[in-house]
């Protein structure tokens, strides 16, 4: 029908592909529809009325949101605010139960968790002791599987020996330490100083409990980094030995996160820089034995992410990639977003509010969006791209019931990318070249129904 390729010579490289690509504003897809979709018409009856349809036969995953840190860095995009006051956290955990308990008083049938994920924030602000009684609540509301994941993330400034031994009682069997960068300079002007010895101390102190599944977070495109930071974090990391690592691309939206304006962006690498930088962390990771997870993961090639990588069973959920099959994701806590198959729903955001609701007996539920049959198929196309770089669009579209031209206009939109040497097309099949691998989004954003171009409320696509 058509066939549009790249020149059979030698392959070109990413600097090859116009800048005007990474400048793009475009989703990170680990929803579809995205958050920008959001609105108010998923309710807390309606949330309440998927929750009784959901089917009990199929896993279940959790999310549960620890919105503190004990301080802010200029770099962060999530829903966070600095909080001191213990008593205050503590009231958190409980309330934490009692939406837990809720959430699942609301559903007649459960399959069993096989993911719990802590997200924050901070989640290990929590006291050892309200950490444990919160995932001892989870268990009691809902069936865990015996080989459940229960991940957390950790800021390694603030693990103490009590609390990892809290996790490890907990049943905690993955974690998950930021480190961004390791020079001294860039952690300042980040706010996020932290010497590596403080980070291997966490790891040591991680593996002396049993807990031996560690993930690192790094970062590119943070003021005055280059590429030979970028090179050392990852030779810094990889001497700690981890299974997995993740290397996210610095967004400055300080119209959302207001606290970034903090950060001089006069100092943030341009696109170029970027792109370099990006491509150098895929670079060090592959010399390390490593495999591409995606366009920003990187895993060992015995762990579980790798295997998906390989096997082309790879996930994607709004922890960004995954080895999680289960179609429903049950957010807890202020701002948690669920995933259901009906749709997506989100909770108060306004930490006030989410604690009035849970104290006068409701689910926090605010927003959100009903996923439509077209919605999913497309989601089905997006991730498709996003995990495997390959999808047969016509055929997709036929499995699901969709006439096979369905895709004909957004095949047509991606004519240009093509042209540019983001990705190939055969007929309907539609393919992300390696060189072009962190260019993924903006091929993706083509299959987007919602996606306008030049939005500001997404990151930059590199």
């Amino acid at each position: 029908m058509r066939t549009t390729t790249l020149p059979r010579s030698a392959p070109p490289s990413p600097a090859a592909i116009p800048a005007a690509y990474a400048l793009e504003t475009v989703p990170r897809y680990t929803s579809y529809p995205t958050a920008a979709q959001f609105g108010p018409g998923v309710d807390e009856a309606l949330y309440r009325r998927w929750l009784a349809d959901l089917d009990g036969a199929t896993p279940l995953s959790l999310y549960v949101h620890v919105p503190y840190c004990r301080a802010l860095c200029w770099y962060c995009g999530c829903h966070t605010s600095v909080l001191n006051d213990d008593a205050r956290i503590a009231r958190y955990a409980r309330r934490l139960e009692a939406e837990a308990e809720r959430v699942a008083a609301a559903m007649p049938r459960k399959g069993p968790v096989a993911h719990l994920h802590f997200g924050g924030g901070t989640p290990t602000i929590l006291a050892p002791a309200d950490f444990a009684a919160v995932i001892g609540r989870l268990k009691d509301a809902f069936p865990f599987a015996p080989d459940a994941e229960i991940a957390v993330e950790i800021d390694p400034r603030t693990l103490t020996e009590e609390m990892a031994a809290a996790l490890a009682g907990a049943g905690v069997n993955r974690v998950s330490l930021g480190v961004q960068d390791v020079d001294p300079q860039i952690q300042r002007l980040v706010h996020r100083e932290q010497p590596t010895e403080q980070v291997a101390a966490a790891v040591a102190l991680l593996r002396t409990h049993g807990i031996m599944r560690i993930n690192v977070d790094l970062m590119y495109g943070l003021p005055t980094q280059t590429v030979a930071h970028v090179r050392a974090s990852i030779a810094a990391v990889l001497a700690l030995e981890p299974d997995r690592a993740a290397v996210f691309g610095y967004a400055h939206v300080p119209w959302f996160a207001k606290h970034q304006a903090a950060i001089d962006a006069t100092l943030l690498p341009g696109a170029a820089e970027r792109l370099a930088q990006a491509q150098a962390a895929a670079e060090a990771f592959a010399q390390a034995g490593w495999v591409e997870v995606g366009f920003d993961h990187y895993a060992r090639p015995d762990d579980p992410l790798g295997v998906a990588a390989r096997d082309g069973t790879l996930e994607r959920n709004f922890q960004g990639y995954t080895t999680d099959t289960a179609e429903t994701l049950i957010g807890l806590g202020a701002s948690a977003i669920g995933a259901l198959p009906m749709g997506y729903a989100q909770n108060e955001p306004h930490l006030g509010r989410w604690a009035q609701a849970i104290d006068e007996g409701r689910i926090p539920v605010v927003r959100g969006v009903p996923v439509s049959e077209e919605d999913a198929l497309r989601r089905a196309g997006i991730y498709a791209l996003m995990s495997a770089f390959d999808v047969d669009l016509g055929r997709l579209a036929a499995e699901r019931g969709f006439s096979q031209d369905t895709f004909d206009a957004d095949i047509a939109r991606l004519e240009p990318l093509a042209a540019d040497g983001l990705c190939t097309i055969d007929d309907r099949r539609v393919r992300v070249p390696p060189h072009a691998r962190f260019h993924v989004r903006n091929v993706a954003a083509r299959l987007d129904g919602y996606w306008v171009p030049a939005a500001t409320r997404h990151s930059r696509a590199v």
